[in-house]
């Protein structure tokens, strides 16, 4: 009976060569994982550098940054240009400050996003679980609506809202980012609906349960994430828009891109720089808050509803 040569135990030469092959590479992509974390470095100081600059320079005396340090630190550290652009700063007419245009601008936010997004939520539903006859050509029109640019609807929206009494109001600007945001929540919906298992539909209507009581009670429940992504892109587009503000608004009733514009523009002498990057960081605060409060969902949104649609 014939035996098998003597070979070398394959199964202790393999890790042993594994193992010096893992190690080759490791140190191999060492040098070019080090310049990448470089590079990375470089690219978020550049990035930060401009909020840096208006950090600083909204706590220091107008003196310090007429005298050439504007990328220094205050040597004298004041509160008082926050003061300034919140209550006392010319913004137009009157020295009211950004206060006012503030309390505007979250009038108006708060219930343009919470509708557009409810309304974008039923579309969504109606078009996966209750479809019809015409529905995907719905779908492309409420598509095509979202990339129509804003320069186009000026003209007819300001008639629109003449016709409905709302022209240079809040409620109107509130009409306008309403229209036209609920077209990105259709899509956001719609797609993440499309993943959602058609059977507990079918289950729930089984039991009895109507149109409404299946999106309150099973589909809305379970659309945490998307309703996240929603939010913070209606949040930021709505608050940071200058346009609509601009050219809907009357005096009263300006955001606080609008005010924000006249407090640099109305300053007459001296430019009071300390306040103008107060102001401004006054203005991108909510948006950044909201980023850091709810970004983790963002992408998590996003891919959840990317499996279908």
């Amino acid at each position: 009976m014939s035996t098998a040569p003597d070979t070398p135990d394959t199964r202790a030469i393999a890790p042993a060569a594994l193992s010096g092959t893992h190690k080759t590479s490791g140190l191999g992509l060492r040098p070019a994982r080090i310049l990448l974390y470089v590079l990375l470095v470089f690219f978020c100081l550049y990035y930060l550098l401009p909020l840096y600059v208006m950090v600083v320079n909204s706590l220091k005396p107008l003196g310090e940054i007429t005298a050439g340090g504007m990328m220094a630190l205050p040597k004298d550290w004041t509160l008082a240009p926050w003061g300034s652009a919140w209550s006392s700063a010319q913004v137009g007419v009157e020295a009211t400050g950004l206060r006012p245009y503030f309390l505007n601008s979250i009038i108006m936010v708060v219930p343009a996003v919470a509708c557009s997004t409810l309304v974008g939520a039923l579309n969504g539903y109606v078009l996966t679980k209750w479809t019809f006859k015409g529905a995907t050509i719905l779908f492309g029109l409420l598509l095509f609506g979202c990339f129509i640019p804003f320069q186009m609807v000026l003209i007819p929206m300001a008639r629109m809202l003449g016709l409905m009494g709302l022209a240079g109001s809040v409620p109107g600007l509130i009409f306008v980012h309403f229209v036209y945001g609920i077209g990105f929540s259709t899509l956001y919906f719609r797609n993440y609906y499309a993943a959602f298992p058609t059977e507990l539909v079918k289950a729930a209507q089984i039991d009895g349960a109507g149109f409404f009581r299946i999106f309150w009670r099973i589909l809305l429940p379970s659309s945490g994430p998307i309703a996240v992504v929603c939010v913070i892109w209606q949040f930021t587009n709505i608050w940071n828009d200058f346009l609509f503000g601009a050219s809907f608004s009357d005096f009263d009733s300006q955001p606080m891109t609008v005010a924000l514009n006249n407090l640099v523009q109305s300053s007459t002498g001296v430019k009071e720089y300390n306040v103008h990057f107060a102001g401004a960081i006054m203005a991108a605060l909510p948006t950044l808050l909201v980023y850091i409060v709810a970004g983790r969902y963002f992408v998590r949104g996003l891919m959840a509803g990317s499996v279908k649609g």
